[in-house]
This record gives C-alpha cells, sequence and structure tokens, in this order.
C-alpha cells in the first residue's frame, strides 16, 4: 500500500542560491497577486473569471514576454503559484476558506516544484533542485519512495527548508498495545488515565518578558532602516525559538504516547469558541493542545493505533468513574478534587475525567 509523507530539512544555501530563491519566491509573489488582481477586476467589470488553464496560456505567451525577468527562474514552480490562486478560489466557494489575499514579501516565502524527469533527488547531504542546484542540507531522515515535489521555504529569521513529499511503501510501527484517556488542561498539558500528567511547558509565558522588551525595540527604529532589520530579525529568532521549543516537546510526548497505546482516547474540544475567552486565550494558545492532538493522530496511525474524540457535549468532570453519579456543582472549575457522596470514592478532578474519557472512548469503540 502507497502513501505521501512529508520530509523536511534544514538547508544551507550558498550565496548565489540564495538570490536565486528571493528570485523565485518574488517572481512566484508577483504571478499570484498579478492574476489575483486580474480575476478580481474580470468580475468586477465583466462578471467574469479565468480558469487555471486560462492563467497558464496567459503567463506563457503573454506575461512572460513582457517581464522577461520571470524567465530566470524554475517555470514550474511559477505555474504552481497559479495552481495555489486556484486552490484558493475553490477553497473559498467549498465555504474551507476564506477569500484569497495578495501575498506580502514580508514574513515567511516559500515556493514549489514538482519532480518532472527526475530534475529533484537527494544525496547524502544535498539536494538537487531545478535551477538552483545541488544545495546542502543537514540530512536527518532517509526514506526509499518516489518523490513528487519539493518546497523550499525561508522563515521570517532567515533559516532556509526544504521539504520533500514523497510516495513510499505504507510501514507500520510497533506499539505496546495500551489503551489510555487524556484530558486536556492549562496548569498540566494532559493528565493521564493512569495519573500520570504532562506538565504544561508555557513556553510563550517564559520567553514574554524578553519578546516584549524586543519588540518596544523594534518599534523605536526608523522604519526601513539597518538597525530596524537588526531588530525584526532578533524578534523573528525569538518567536522561532518559542515555536521550536513547543514543537519538540510536543513530538516527544505524542511519540510516547503513540508507541505505547493502541488506543488513545481525547476529548474533542472547541478550542475555536474557547478562544473567544479574552482571559484564557493567549494561554490556550500557548497550549496548542490542537496542534499536539494533530501530531498525535497521524503518529498513533503510524503504529497501528485508534484515536478517538469523545464528544465535547459528554460531561468528563461531572461523573464519578466509579459509581457514574453526576454531580452538577462540579461545574465550578475550582473544586481540583472531591468525594463521591454515593461511593466515598476520593477524586483528582482531572485524573477522574481522564478515566471518563478512556471509558467512554472505549464504549464508542465497541460500538
Amino acid at each position: 500500500m502507497q502513501r505521501i509523507r512529508g520530509y523536511k530539512y534544514r538547508a544551507y544555501p550558498n550565496k548565489k542560491q540564495k538570490e536565486f530563491f528571493e528570485k523565485t519566491f518574488g517572481c512566484c509573489r508577483f504571478v499570484y497577486n498579478y492574476y489575483l488582481e486580474q480575476k478580481q477586476r474580470l468580475w468586477r467589470e465583466w462578471r467574469d473569471t479565468q480558469s487555471y488553464i486560462q492563467m497558464s496560456k496567459d503567463l506563457s505567451s503573454v506575461l512572460k514576454r513582457k517581464r522577461e525577468w520571470l524567465k530566470e527562474v524554475d517555470s514550474i514552480a511559477l505555474q504552481q503559484s497559479l495552481r495555489h490562486l486556484d486552490r484558493a478560489y475553490d477553497n473559498f466557494f467549498k465555504k474551507r476558506g476564506g477569500y484569497p489575499k495578495f501575498k506580502s514579501k514580508r514574513y515567511k516565502q516559500s515556493y514549489r516544484t514538482m519532480n518532472i524527469n527526475a530534475n529533484i533527488s537527494i544525496d547524502g547531504d544535498s539536494i538537487t533542485l531545478p535551477k538552483a542546484g545541488r544545495v546542502k542540507i543537514v540530512n536527518t531522515r532517509d526514506f526509499d519512495g518516489r518523490i513528487i515535489s519539493a518546497t523550499v521555504s525561508r522563515t521570517s529569521s532567515g533559516r532556509y527548508y526544504i521539504s520533500l513529499q514523497v510516495e513510499e511503501e505504507y510501514e507500520i510501527f510497533p506499539n505496546d498495545g495500551g489503551s489510555i484517556g487524556l484530558d486536556a488542561g492549562l496548569k498540566s498539558l494532559y493528565t493521564t488515565s493512569d495519573s500520570d500528567i504532562y506538565p504544561n511547558p508555557k513556553t510563550l509565558s517564559l520567553h514574554e518578558k524578553r519578546m516584549k522588551r524586543l519588540q518596544r525595540s523594534l518599534s523605536r527604529k526608523k522604519k526601513g532602516s539597518k538597525n530596524s532589520e537588526k531588530a525584526r530579525l532578533r524578534l523573528a529568532k525569538e518567536h522561532e525559538k518559542v515555536s521550536d521549543i513547543r514543537n519538540d516537546i510536543q513530538h516527544k510526548i505524542t511519540h510516547k504516547l503513540a508507541s505505547e497505546n493502541q488506543v488513545v482516547c481525547v476529548e474533542d474540544l472547541d478550542v475555536k469558541g474557547m478562544m473567544k475567552d479574552h482571559r484564557l486565550a493567549k494561554h490556550i494558545s500557548d497550549a496548542s493542545w490542537s496542534e499536539l492532538c494533530r501530531k498525535l493522530e497521524y503518529k498513533i496511525a503510524d503504529h497501528g493505533g485508534i484515536l478517538i474524540k469523545v464528544p465535547r457535549a459528554y460531561a468528563s468532570s461531572q461523573i464519578c468513574s466509579c459509581c457514574g453519579r453526576k454531580e452538577s456543582k462540579l461545574k465550578d472549575l475550582r473544586i481540583r478534587s472531591w468525594i463521591c457522596p454515593s461511593c466515598g470514592a476520593g477524586h483528582d478532578r482531572d485524573v477522574n475525567a481522564a478515566k471518563n474519557i478512556l471509558e467512554k472512548g472505549l464504549e464508542m469503540l465497541a460500538s
């Protein structure tokens, strides 16, 4: 059985390759914005639009003759920009996203190119890309499969990455066959039904003071000056540091859970709705439950396990995991431990909720 998987590598292009990448970023951005503006104008004036095929023909026969510098970059990357624009409109009309926006030259930049006639290959510590040649990388992961495409990206702090989309044989990794329930929280990131606690690293909170100082420093600099650019880079690196720490912790937690368990039950949280609470929004965002659950989902699948999402309407915190009695007073989040009036069992709020989530998840699996 075949599957498509991504492999991401840190890249270290030389000066000439950096110049080529910057040209390609700019050209792809220009093509995307040019045809987005053209589609908007056509609809505004004539109630008409352009398909991908029409835009592609216009790019090859008209726009490239007017803008000779578009010929200096990878032509496949320009075509992919048109496909991205076409997909953005398709997502908008199918209510999967907002209306397409113009791309900015600030922040993260990227372009995508396809593997045609083996023009993309990986050999040891380098990846060969169309028109860019052999780009040095840190090869941390090997694979056996066919490369479909490559995406070159540059972060706000100037780090380069190359992501390969690879078609390969589906491989199932072993797991220890356990079953576990997880209750999400802010004080502890997750509490398990086995009474284990994964502490919340609160990455943003730990770096917030320095980030505020760097942001104030940037705001005092003259826009467009060299000092402003230096201050922007310092701030961007701090933001990426926070993101890297959070990602590292999430990967370690999800790998442990996926390799030890066959069934993992979690609560299907309405994170978007919870973020509307201005008192907790920053802390919920810092906990990053949605991203952790996304990582957990694909890692459990890789290990042949099952992730079960218990409905958010299920009152896991208000039910005694021993006798099933429901206590409505437990809606008060300040109550962290309680004793069941029916059976006399003492409960930690989070551990009890995790046990109930596990029980409900196994019930859903059986049915």
